[in-house]
């Protein structure tokens, strides 16, 4: 089992957060934020978006350029047909990052949006990025700009998933997002195991993963076929308590299969 996570495609707003003058409970703050700003909006809150934007808020849709005005008339006529469709797309945000200064702040996440069609679940993904300004005791949104993730874009994000399942133990992304013929091929013994057999060796894990980091990711993808390559360094302790510390250079294949991408084979290999 290989895993770990850093995706290249966000590498420059890691850059950007570098240089940003946030405290962990100023992120904390801001990420509050926006999830109380996405509920509002959920319920269709004019009082409440009206204090979240900014009077000279300037927006980018896909037809062009909108104000203040229209951003939380159309916000609050979508919450008014999404109650009325028991059928409504599902919303959810992942994956922040945040930098900020005394008086500015961007903020960028992924939406995962999960909507039935036809009967069978279809799900999509989005990147929103916002800039803030600190205005009297608050902050409010001056402009928001969004566009969907493409295939590689997703696929960045299910690696840091994958990642983050790994060390939660999270036996259910693995059932959901292993597809049923995948295989895994171990780092350490070259072993085989089927999907069943990973998850069997999952549950039965007593190792501790503490730092789960990636780099030199790349990926490509043809047609219903994708395949992510890079570099896992995995930090913990094994089931007898003792430091791990390695490095392997992986290669993960995906299949797009019921609408969605699913791991088909991973291996890898020990580098120094």
């Amino acid at each position: 089992m290989k895993r770990i996570l850093a995706v290249s495609l966000l590498m420059i707003a890691a850059a950007t957060i570098a240089f940003g003058q946030c405290s962990d409970a100023d992120k904390k703050k801001l990420e509050d934020f926006d999830r109380a700003w996405g509920e509002a909006s959920v319920r269709g809150d004019r009082a409440f978006l009206q204090n979240v934007y900014a009077d000279n808020f300037v927006g980018l849709s896909a037809t062009g350029a909108i104000d203040k005005a229209q951003t939380v008339d159309g916000a609050v006529k979508q919450a008014e047909r999404d109650k009325a469709n028991p059928n409504a797309a599902k919303v959810t945000h992942d994956y922040y990052m945040i930098t900020c200064t005394p008086n500015s702040a961007t903020i960028t996440h992924r939406n995962v949006i999960t909507e039935k069609s036809g009967g069978k679940e279809e799900t999509f993904y989005t990147r929103s990025v916002h800039v803030l300004e600190r205005r009297g005791d608050g902050w409010q949104v001056v402009s928001n700009a969004g566009h969907p993730l493409d295939d590689a874009g997703a696929l960045l994000y299910m690696e840091r998933e994958w990642n983050d399942a790994s060390k939660r133990g999270d036996v259910a992304w693995f059932e959901r997002n292993y597809a049923d013929d995948a295989t895994d091929i171990s780092s350490r013994t070259g072993a085989v195991h089927s999907k069943a057999e990973e998850i069997a060796s999952m549950k039965s894990d007593k190792t501790v993963l503490d730092s789960l980091e990636l780099s030199d990711l790349n990926v490509r993808v043809e047609g219903n076929a994708a395949i992510v390559t890079g570099i896992n360094r995995v930090r913990g302790k094994d089931a007898e308590g003792k430091p791990i510390d390695r490095r392997t250079r992986f290669t993960d294949t995906y299949i797009k299969r019921d609408g969605r991408w699913q791991v088909w084979a991973t291996q890898g290999t020990a580098v120094q």
